[in-house]
This record gives structure tokens, C-alpha cells and sequence, in this order.
């Protein structure tokens, strides 16, 4: 069985000699090929020339942006029979999705994992999701001066205010507050900080009680058969269960999300500090139930668009893309066969 590894060099606890041992384990039974991503996008060019090449699994080496890039990469051309499987191996800081297929977080653990139902050709189809950005511009490398930033952004989205071509997301996308603090740390592991359940929470409370969204709502949404809800300064399209994770910890706002449903959606409206820290713990809790004045959630959604009167920043699968003023985001169900 000929298989391609995507391996990502710069995946947070994936050192040389884990990847080494991986890629060992993994050549005791597959004919391996294996290709180490160089830049952004390189991961989606590897994927896609796979399909060409028919081989007959593709395995992800690498954290969830590794991930984003080969699914995009695997579905340049759609859904179909010429897309290999993907399997995935645990390699980034926080693997939602190879957590959602119920990989070991362990990476020589889920490669022998992986082999084990690559044997007996255990797979299964999941539903993933396509975004499209109205008035996108492009994610700055560095945090800028918040002024400059600002008009940046505006005269991105004057420029570009027509909808982008749609882009695949494995197990989340968001606009507005989700996607700045992912924007934040993105900029600080720019500088060299490793990215840490402790560096996301700080940046969070930073934007949360200092920033201007969740005083000043820009955001509206709209899914079909029902009326627009506006005010909003959050919004988190889910995929999976739970959404994201601190260290061990789940971050469930969405707990009905699956990979054999639709889309699950929470939004939050105006929000004060003690309502908001009363929201945390409930997403903590073993039993998630985020409800109350401001709490917006949708179980099972085939379609939904979000629009911004400014420019927001959007994320899809935990990696900030820059800003936009607006989010179409549909389901699509059997779209992708995974390893199992």
C-alpha cells in the first residue's frame, strides 16, 4: 500500500526523532513516501498532487493546520472516488481532530493505531465544511500598531467586498472574537513564544475585557427559515465534540456537534465579565449547557451567514486568516473517507 506523509518539520511536539520513529514504524508495513512541508499552502500542494498520483493513503503528520491544508489539498477538486483516505498522527499543541476520530494523543500510539485499522480496512465518511470570506485581507505575521491594523482592514474589505472562493474546514470556523485571540497567538509564536493553554487564556481575558467587540457588537447571523440575529461579537461554527481543548481540558460550547451531522453553531451577543465567566465554566463542565440573556445555539445546520458591519478576524480549524466583514459557511455531509 503506497502511502504519503505529510509531515510538518515545525509541528509543536513533534521532534525528529518522534517523527523518525513514527515514519520507521509506519515503513514496516506501507510503502512510504514522505514529503516535509516548507511553507504555508505546501501541505495542500502535496495532498493534491497525491490524488494524482493515486496513492492510496495520505497521513498528516502534524497538528491541525497541517491537517487544514491537506483536507483543502485532498478536495481541491471535490469530493469523489480519486481522494485517497486520510489518516492523521497527532504531532501539534492541541489535535481537535485527530482527538475527534479518537486517535491517542501519543503519536507512536496512534501510528500503530492507524496500521491496525489500515490491516483491516476500517474507515469511515465524515461531513466537513467549506467557508467562503466576503472582504478578506490577509493575516499579518507580527501583531500591528491596532490603528494601522484597523484601517488596513477597512480598506481591505472596500477593496474586496465580494465573496472568496470557499475553503474546507475540518472541525471548526469562527468570525469575530475566537479568531482575534487566535490571531494573537499566532503573532506571539511569530516571535518565538510556544504556543501554551496559558498563553491563550491570557490573550482571551486581554481582548475580552479591554477590547472593543464585545461592548460594541459588529456581527449578525443568518440561518435559513429564521429571521436575522444581530449584536453578536462571537461566533463558533463546530464541527466536532468537544470544540477545542486546554491541555487536557475540553472546551465544549457546542456538546450535539458530530461528524455525521450538519453544523453546530454558539453565539454570544453583548456580554458583561461575570456573565462571561459564568459562560466559561459551563463550557468546562462535564456536562456542557451554555444558556441565559445573549447565548445563541443551533444543533444540525446545512447552511449559515455571518455578516459584520466592520471587519472581524476569522479562523477555520485554529488558524487565524486575517480579517473579513463577512462568512458563508455550508455542510457538506460524506465529503471526506478517513482512517478509522
Amino acid at each position: 500500500m503506497r502511502a504519503l506523509v505529510v509531515a510538518n518539520p515545525a509541528a509543536t511536539t513533534t521532534n525528529r526523532g518522534v517523527r523518525d520513529r513514527v515514519l520507521t514504524t509506519l515503513a514496516g508495513e506501507l510503502q512510504v513516501e514522505v514529503a516535509e512541508t516548507t511553507h504555508r499552502g505546501h501541505g495542500s500542494e502535496l495532498a493534491r498532487k497525491a490524488c494524482v498520483d493515486g496513492v492510496d493513503v495520505v497521513l498528516a503528520l502534524g497538528g491541525d493546520g497541517t491537517v487544514n491544508e491537506v483536507v483543502n489539498g485532498l478536495l481541491h477538486d471535490g469530493p469523489g472516488e480519486h481522494v485517497p483516505p486520510l489518516a492523521v498522527v497527532p504531532g501539534g499543541s492541541t489535535n481537535v481532530f485527530s482527538r475527534a476520530l479518537g486517535r491517542a494523543r501519543d503519536p507512536l500510539a496512534a501510528t500503530r493505531e492507524v496500521l491496525d485499522s489500515l490491516r483491516v480496512g476500517r474507515t469511515r465518511q465524515i461531513s466537513l465544511g467549506t467557508a467562503s470570506a466576503r472582504g478578506a485581507t490577509t493575516a499579518p505575521a507580527r501583531l500591528p500598531d491596532p490603528k494601522l491594523a484597523q484601517s488596513a482592514a477597512d480598506a481591505g474589505a472596500a477593496a474586496h467586498p465580494e465573496w472568496g472562493e470557499p475553503r474546507w474546514f475540518a472541525f471548526s470556523a469562527g468570525l469575530g472574537f475566537d479568531a482575534d485571540v487566535i490571531g494573537r497567538v499566532e503573532a506571539h509564536r511569530a516571535r518565538g513564544l510556544r504556543s501554551t493553554g496559558l498563553l491563550y487564556v491570557l490573550e482571551a481575558t486581554g481582548a475580552f475585557v479591554f477590547g472593543r467587540e464585545r461592548r460594541d457588537p459588529a456581527m449578525s447571523i443568518e440561518l435559513a427559515g429564521e429571521p436575522a440575529i444581530d449584536g453578536l461579537f462571537l461566533c463558533l461554527v463546530s464541527n466536532v465534540s468537544p470544540w477545542t481543548y486546554l491541555g487536557a481540558r475540553a472546551v465544549n460550547p457546542t456538546p450535539d456537534a458530530s461528524f455525521d451531522s450538519g453544523l453546530d453553531v454558539f453565539a454570544l451577543g453583548r456580554t458583561g465579565i461575570a456573565r462571561m465567566l459564568q459562560h466559561v465554566r459551563e463550557v468546562f463542565a462535564a456536562r456542557p449547557d451554555v444558556r441565559g440573556d445573549g447565548v445563541h445555539r443551533w444543533h444540525d445546520q446545512a447552511e449559515l451567514t455571518l455578516t459584520a458591519h466592520r471587519p472581524q478576524g476569522w479562523q477555520l480549524d485554529g488558524d487565524h486568516l486575517g480579517t473579513a466583514t463577512g462568512l458563508r459557511v455550508r455542510s457538506v455531509p460524506s465529503a471526506l473517507t478517513v482512517v478509522a
